[in-house]
């Protein structure tokens, strides 16, 4: 594995810096002037399409796409410290670059297995960042981390699909600007357990869709939103279908192997900024006459923190090798443990910055409070740790039965 940046890489990278450092942090005060004006926890405030149009005139925009015609053409390692970068401003830096999730994801499902016709009608303006898009699996009557048990139906009726059930944590449903849902159902109960399933693309306003309640985290209502969602004999033509029918878990899987180290990129870049504001809190905060950052208990945290980070830098980094290089299949064990690894170590260093910060960390005077929300559904979001240290697991078993096989 090399670990010098690519030339590429390194002038993206300053390039974005420079973005961040000159337009966002300090568009993150007038953003949350600007939402707490509205009143409104869905409001989609203009600084942010000034940003979006900044970016995209500084060559700045779908940087995660891997097609140069498309996006930034870069690799996974070129992408990833790109996207650590941006998740030191989580809520404007990657909607700002249409960076962000879960379009991201859509816009690979649409590239990979739309029709000329979806990819015209949704693709483009989503590449454009003209509109917004989310992504319906999630369920709240079955243990969804276990994606072949959803219950949505898609039945077949002449020349279309009608859809019954119910979705929830179904993120960005409620942007302002989402106009598409890619939604994964059952279409053949009967069939091979991972053929069952089926994914269709349509219009979020299509009737019989009712957006029933925004789900909350730890109190916050995202600007995006986490909606629960009724489908009641939603009628679709046979054009919405994704692939062909019983490819829904295969699509589903393809979409989140890139979606999960984006992920744990942007979130080591939120870890990043934790420990920043907790070194700036240390030095300035004096109790019994001595800076904070003088205590041996702190001096650890701190210490702590950049081993923890640098670890699990490395792992995603190597995981984005193995992705460019042999696949995202080969790197199922890498991407399995970065999901692991990285939310864990990202809360706990954003747990020690609010220590640092006192009752001042729980607020929202700092961003810390937003943080650990933002992180501690990274242990749900794409998979829980669970599902994903039974991937490794496996895999380690079945690695060791071949090594003992072959004896």
């Amino acid at each position: 594995m090399e670990f010098s940046h690519s030339e590429r890489g390194m002038e993206f990278r300053e390039k974005l810096q420079g973005f961040m450092d000159e337009c966002v942090y300090p568009a993150e005060a007038v953003y949350a002037a600007q939402m707490g004006a509205a009143g409104d926890p869905n409001h989609h405030p203009a600084i942010l399409e000034d940003l979006k149009a900044e970016a995209r005139n500084r060559g700045l925009w779908n940087l995660f796409h891997p097609h140069a015609t498309e996006g930034a053409g870069l690799s996974n390692v070129e992408y990833a410290p790109l996207a650590e970068i941006l998740g030191r401003s989580f809520h404007l830096a990657p909607e700002a670059t249409n960076s962000n999730a879960p379009d991201t994801g859509n816009m690979e499902i649409l590239s990979i297995f739309g029709t000329d016709e979806q990819k015209d009608r949704w693709l483009k303006p989503l590449l454009a960042g003209e509109i917004a898009s989310a992504f319906a699996m999630t369920e709240p009557a079955v243990a969804s981390s276990d994606a072949t048990n959803i219950q949505l139906r898609i039945e077949a009726d002449g020349e279309d699909y009608v859809l019954n059930g119910r979705k929830w944590w179904i993120s960005n449903a409620l942007h302002r600007k989402c106009e598409v849902l890619i939604v994964m159902g059952k279409t053949d109960p009967d069939a091979e357990r991972h053929r069952q399933q089926s994914m269709l693309v349509m219009p979020i306003d299509t009737p019989g869709i009712t957006i029933v309640r925004g789900l909350p985290v730890f109190g916050y209502q995202d600007r995006v939103g986490h909606a629960e969602i009724l489908f009641e004999n939603v009628r679709v033509p046979r054009s919405a279908l994704l692939a062909g029918e019983g490819d829904g878990f295969m699509i589903s899987q393809t979409r989140l192997g890139p979606g999960r180290i984006h992920h744990c990129m942007r979130a080591i870049g939120m870890a990043e900024r934790a420990l920043d504001l907790m070194i700036d809190r240390a030095s300035s905060r004096v109790t019994f006459g001595q800076p904070i950052a003088q205590r041996s208990n702190i001096q650890d945290w701190i210490a702590e923190s950049r081993v923890e980070l640098e670890m699990v830098r490395l792992l995603t980094l190597k995981t984005a090798w193995l992705m460019d290089t042999v696949g995202n299949k080969r790197a199922r064990t890498e991407i399995a443990a970065i999901k692991v690894a990285a939310p864990s170590v990202a809360l706990k260093v954003v747990d020690r910055a609010i220590q640092v910060h006192g009752a001042g960390g729980l607020s929202d005077d700092f961003p810390l409070a937003g943080l650990y929300a933002e992180l501690r559904t990274l242990r749900l979001a794409d998979g829980p740790d669970e599902v994903h240290k039974r991937t490794i697991a496996r895999q380690e078993l079945n690695r060791r039965a071949a090594v003992v096989a072959g004896r």
